[in-house]
C-alpha cells in the first residue's frame, strides 16, 4: 500500500510536470541547436572575436527550491530547463541501425515485420561524436545550506584551468506560508489606457510560520530542512569561492542582495545575472505563480520567445503558426545584431569578454539581454527597479534597453504578434 501511494504521487508529479513543460510543443529544443543558435551575420564576428583570456564553461551547478513547485521526484521545472539549456542538441549521427542476418523476424534494410520499427544499438555510448562533451552538471533538491557550500568547494577545487564555473539558484528570498498570488492593477492614465489590463503577480513560497526577520534578510531561502540558520544561503557564504572564475544565476525575489559579491571577490570578477524581484505579467495573474508555471526569468534564459508570448498573454492556441515561426525569424535576427554589437572591440567588460567564446555563456547573455529589454519596454517607468533583471559588471551601453536599436528590435516582434500596444516604446 505504501508502494502503491509513492508511485501514484510520482505519476501525479509527472502529469502536473508535462502539463506545464508541453504549454508550446511545436518549438525549437531546449539544448543548443547549432542549426538554430548559430547566427550566419555575426557568425564570423564571433570567430575574429579574442579577449585576452578565454574560459569554456566546464562545470555547472544546478539548485532549486519553492514551495509546490512543478517537479518530479527531485527534479524541479525550473532546474529541468535549465539543464537542457547546457546541453548539446544530438545531431543524430550516433543513432546507428544495429546490422543483424535477416531472419523470419527482421528484414534485410533492419525493420521488423511486427512492429516496423528501425533497431538501435541501445549498448553503444550514447555521445555524438561530432559535438564537444557536454559540461559536467550537478543537481541539487533542497539542499541545507553546508552541503550546497562543500559541493560548490568540492567543484571549485576541481575546476581546470581556463574553465569557468556556473552556480544556478532558484529559491525564495523569503520563509513563509504561501497566501497565493497577490496581483495590482498598473494603469497609465487616459492617454494609455490599454495598459490598464497589465497585471503583475508575485507569490512567495516558504514554511508556514511567517517571520518578518525573515522576509527582510538578505539570503535564499534553500527549504524547511534543519534549523533556521542551515536553510539560508548568503551572499558571503559564495566569496570564497570566487578565487575561481563564477558565473553566477540567482533566479529570486531576493536576487538583488547578491549585488554584494560584486567588489567583494577574492581573486576573480564574477559574472552576476538577477533576476526581477517581482513577475510582471499581462492579462491573468495566474500566470506568475512560479508553483504553477515555473519562474519567468529561467523561462526567459531557456525559451525566450516562449517567455515573451507568456508575458504578453498568448498562448499557443492564440498563435498562428507560421506567426510564430515569423516571431522566432525576428527573434534571431535580433540575437544576430546584438551578438555584432557584443563583439566589438573594447567595448565589453573583461568579464564577460573572456566568456563570450563559449556557445552556452553567449547564449545565455544574449537572452539576458532581451529579457531586460522586453520587461524595461513592458512594465512602467514608475513600477521601479523591481520588475528588471541587473548584470554585473554592466553589459554596454549598445544593448541598453533605453537604446533606440534594441527598442526597434522589441518593437518589430510585438509588432508580428500584434501586442505592441502591451509596450512603452520611446521611439514612437
Amino acid at each position: 500500500e505504501t508502494n502503491f501511494r509513492e508511485w501514484k504521487l510520482v505519476l501525479q508529479e509527472i502529469v502536473r510536470f508535462l502539463k506545464v513543460d508541453t504549454t508550446f510543443m511545436d518549438v525549437k529544443p531546449l539544448r543548443y541547436c547549432a542549426k538554430f543558435d548559430t547566427y550566419p551575420a555575426s557568425l564570423s564576428h564571433v570567430a575574429r572575436f579574442h579577449a585576452k583570456r578565454v574560459l569554456k564553461l566546464n562545470d555547472a551547478l544546478l539548485t532549486s527550491y519553492h514551495r509546490n513547485e512543478v517537479k518530479f521526484t527531485e527534479l524541479t521545472l525550473d532546474t529541468f530547463r535549465m539543464l537542457q539549456c547546457l546541453e548539446w542538441e544530438p545531431s543524430g549521427a550516433f543513432f546507428q541501425l544495429r546490422t543483424a542476418e535477416p531472419d523470419n523476424h527482421v528484414t534485410s534494410n533492419g525493420h521488423t515485420e511486427a512492429s516496423g520499427l528501425i533497431d538501435i544499438n541501445l549498448a553503444m555510448d550514447m555521445t555524438d561524436p561530432t559535438l564537444p562533451l557536454n559540461p559536467r552538471k550537478a543537481i541539487l533538491y533542497r539542499p541545507a545550506a553546508t552541503h550546497l557550500v562543500s559541493v560548490i568547494a568540492t567543484i571549485c577545487e576541481e575546476l581546470p584551468p581556463d574553465s569557468i564555473f556556473l552556480i544556478y539558484i532558484s529559491a525564495s528570498g523569503k520563509t513563509g506560508k504561501t497566501a497565493g498570488a497577490s496581483s495590482h492593477i498598473q494603469t497609465v492614465g487616459a492617454s494609455r489606457n490599454s495598459l490598464n489590463n497589465k497585471v503583475d503577480s508575485h507569490s512567495f513560497r516558504g514554511s508556514d510560520e511567517v517571520d518578518s526577520h525573515d522576509c527582510d534578510g538578505d539570503y535564499l531561502w534553500l527549504g524547511p530542512k534543519g534549523s533556521a540558520g542551515s536553510n539560508n544561503l548568503y551572499p558571503d557564504d559564495l566569496l570564497p569561492f570566487t578565487r575561481r572564475p563564477l558565473f553566477l544565476i540567482v533566479d529570486s525575489d531576493n536576487s538583488h542582495a547578491f549585488k554584494a559579491i560584486h567588489g567583494a571577490e577574492r581573486g576573480e570578477t564574477a559574472a552576476l545575472l538577477l533576476s526581477p524581484r517581482k513577475p510582471a505579467f499581462w492579462g491573468s495573474s495566474s500566470a506568475g505563480d512560479p508553483s504553477k508555471n515555473g519562474s519567468q526569468f529561467t523561462l526567459f534564459l531557456t525559451a525566450p520567445l516562449q517567455a515573451f508570448c507568456q508575458l504578453v498573454g498568448l498562448t499557443c492556441s492564440d498563435i498562428d503558426k507560421d506567426v510564430y515561426n515569423k516571431a522566432d525569424e525576428i527573434l534571431s535576427s535580433a540575437f544576430s545584431e546584438w551578438e555584432i554589437k557584443l563583439c566589438k572591440p573594447y567595448s565589453l567588460d573583461l568579464v564577460w569578454a573572456q566568456v563570450l567564446p563559449d556557445p552556452f555563456l553567449r547564449r545565455l547573455i544574449l537572452r539576458f539581454i532581451f529579457c531586460r529589454s522586453s520587461l524595461y519596454l513592458f512594465c512602467l517607468r514608475e513600477d521601479g527597479e523591481e520588475y528588471l533583471p541587473d548584470c554585473l559588471p554592466k553589459l554596454p551601453n549598445d544593448v541598453s534597453p533605453s537604446s533606440e536599436a534594441m527598442q526597434s528590435n522589441i518593437h518589430q516582434l510585438s509588432e508580428c504578434l500584434g501586442v505592441a500596444s502591451h509596450f512603452n516604446f520611446d521611439i514612437l
